[in-house]
């Protein structure tokens, strides 16, 4: 989703476009302006940390959350995989924009996938990303309920996004059998089951009744 929106985001900053595209995002409500707030501030420390900024730097763009968004996700993106690599003990790339950056590091999900830590931390990263660009483009995903009870807790939470062709359980204390699975270490996250995962499992709760 990150490789497939991000691109966006540079559209997103220009003002005044001659025709509308299929999203205009709306000023930031009060409780995301404040997250937006802290997120850049952090992310101006960060880059003050590392020289990338000098203190005191007030620039105002023109779209000033969509441009901190732009900066804090390259900024994550470059920082990610250089922590990817130099955890396999791979050697430094050239650089590049942030969509070549995100497909490198999906070719190396393999070796990342036997690393329960760098797993974790890869997971964590480009959900918290995908997020933050989601949020700045003003995205709303379609949630359809799915009858039925979840597999693993057996409430009556399940819930179907067609546009990522996935089925989840939204109950906060839904945790899957899997050891590796997010819900186990990440209070926001859901087990999901993709369209073919989740077709075999309603095959597999037939058959086993």
């Amino acid at each position: 989703m990150l490789l497939q929106q991000f691109p966006e985001l540079a559209t997103e900053l220009a003002p005044g476009r001659a025709a509308p595209g299929p999203r205009v995002p709306a000023p930031p409500p009060a409780d995301l302006a404040e997250r937006l707030r802290e997120e850049r501030e952090e992310a101006l420390l960060l880059r003050q940390r590392h020289g990338l900024v000098a203190p005191g730097h007030s620039a105002a763009p023109l779209r000033l959350h969509i441009s901190d968004t732009i900066r804090d996700i390259t900024d994550g993106v470059i920082e990610l995989e250089e922590a990817v690599r130099d955890r396999l003990g791979l050697p430094r790339v050239r650089r590049a924009q942030v969509p070549e950056r995100l497909r490198r590091i999906a070719e190396l999900l393999d070796g990342v996938s036997a690393d329960p830590v760098l797993a974790a931390h890869v997971r964590d990263e480009t959900r918290r990303m995908a997020r933050r660009c989601a949020r700045a483009l003003g995205d709303t995903e379609t949630v359809v309920r799915v009858s039925g009870r979840c597999p693993w807790c057996d409430s009556v939470s399940l819930r179907a996004f067609p546009d990522r062709d996935a089925v989840l359980c939204v109950n906060p204390g839904c945790r899957c059998p899997e050891p590796l699975c997010g819900c186990h270490d990440d209070p926001a996250y859901r087990h999901t089951w993709d369209a073919g995962e989740w077709e075999r499992t309603t095959t597999e709760g037939k058959d086993g009744r």
